[in-house]
């Protein structure tokens, strides 16, 4: 064979094996595998493989892969760990929330109340100049409408049972409405659990703030659940506490009898004990009747004047001072659930005393001199009227 024929036949077969179309690259690879090397130029190429087809077998040459149970422990956020500020980060403006700033002023102010309430109270009880007082025995039951009324007492002593109650009141703090204050006069002529008949104000010295209770009971139909008993040191401590500039009040008119300090009518600002000697006074011709209204007077000048901020800021203290000193058997659970009834006296009290007008006339007795009696039916419609209502 000639060189020419000889190369004309590697030309041919070249040709048929690029027309050869590339189906299946096992094949392929069979076919490469059989075939020798003309030329050290294609050993060479031995060692080139395709990517697509190392790829390919791959796929059928490696085992699978046996599946791990993978747990992943749950990543913990470090509160405290603060993050990297970013100085090209704008942070949008916060809007002022009212409800948040009205918030924590009111928590400011109730802790601010609690703490003065603590101190004024620990301070009362801590007062080696004031004897100490111990809490009665006082058999209180609610009112048929539910309401828990206030007995109060005030007394000329400390002591438990001793002496005649100056003055009697009922207050009720969580019926309809604003609060309501009865005043008894004392000289009333009624009948005494267990004692007879005698005055009103002879109640508390034969049997302390429980027969007190009894008394108004059977006579004129009231329910009492808490007492409260003040003496007229603490009187005067407590308004000097609370208003140390004094109450401003305007003087019915002169009074100088039976009182350590005169006092002239018209407005003026009274401290404690001038205030006590003008509640009591009764040395002119109204008697009891105008002690009773100017002692209504006096509450009413107090819980009025209670408005002003700068009272309200010592009103916790001089109130847990007052507490240390009363003789009482209220819970501070009913004096922290009715914190909003006892603030509506400041916007006024409704008042009422006993016996109403026509009711009464004065007569002389044997045992209690002078004294009032009383239609005790028409001043028990009265009172429950005024109560309910």
């Amino acid at each position: 064979m000639s060189r020419m024929d000889k190369y004309k036949d590697i030309h041919k077969e070249s040709q048929k094996e690029e027309k050869e179309p590339f189906g299946f690259r096992r094949e392929i690879k069979k076919k490469t595998q059989g075939t020798q090397y003309s030329s050290e130029k294609d050993a060479k190429t031995e060692h080139y493989e395709d990517p697509e087809e190392k790829f390919y077998y791959q796929e059928y040459d490696q085992k699978p892969e046996k599946k791990r149970f993978n747990f992943k422990v749950p990543s913990v956020k470090n509160p405290f760990k603060r993050k990297a500020k970013n100085p090209y980060e704008q942070k949008p403006r916060r809007k002022r929330s009212w409800r948040r700033i009205l918030l924590m002023v009111l928590i400011v102010l109730l802790g601010f109340s609690v703490i003065s309430f603590g101190v004024g109270n620990f301070a009362a009880k801590h007062d080696s100049s004031m004897p100490k007082i111990e809490t009665q025995e006082f058999n209180g039951v609610e009112s048929s409408n539910g309401t828990k009324n206030i007995l109060l007492l005030g007394s000329d002593t400390r002591d438990n049972i001793s002496g005649r109650s100056d003055s009697m009141m009922v207050l009720q703090v969580d019926g309809h409405g604003k609060p309501k204050l009865v005043s008894f006069m004392r000289d009333m002529y009624v009948n005494i659990p267990g004692v007879g008949e005698n005055k009103l104000n002879a109640a508390y010295a034969y049997g302390g703030a429980d027969l007190v209770r009894q008394t108004l009971k059977d006579n004129f139909g009231i329910d009492c659940r808490y007492y409260a008993m003040v003496d007229f040191q603490t009187f005067e401590k407590g308004v000097d506490a609370l208003f140390p500039r004094g109450v401003q009040i305007d003087s019915e008119k002169d009074m100088s009898s039976y009182i350590d300090q005169p006092i002239s009518k018209g407005p003026q600002r009274m401290h404690g004990h001038t205030l006590l000697n003008y509640a009591r006074f009764r040395m002119d011709e109204e008697g009891d009747f105008g002690r009773v209204r100017r002692q209504q007077q006096v509450m009413q000048s107090v819980f009025s004047q209670l408005k002003n901020p700068l009272v309200l800021l010592r009103g916790p203290y001089a109130a847990g001072k007052i507490w240390g000193y009363l003789s009482t058997d209220m819970p501070n659970t009913f004096v922290l659930g009715n914190f909003f009834n006892f603030a509506k006296a400041v916007g006024g009290i409704e008042r009422l005393t006993l016996p109403v007008d026509g009711s009464w006339s004065y007569i002389d007795t044997a045992n209690a001199g002078s004294a009032l009696a009383v239609d005790t039916n028409q001043n028990t419609q009265a009172v429950q009227a005024f109560l309910d209502k």
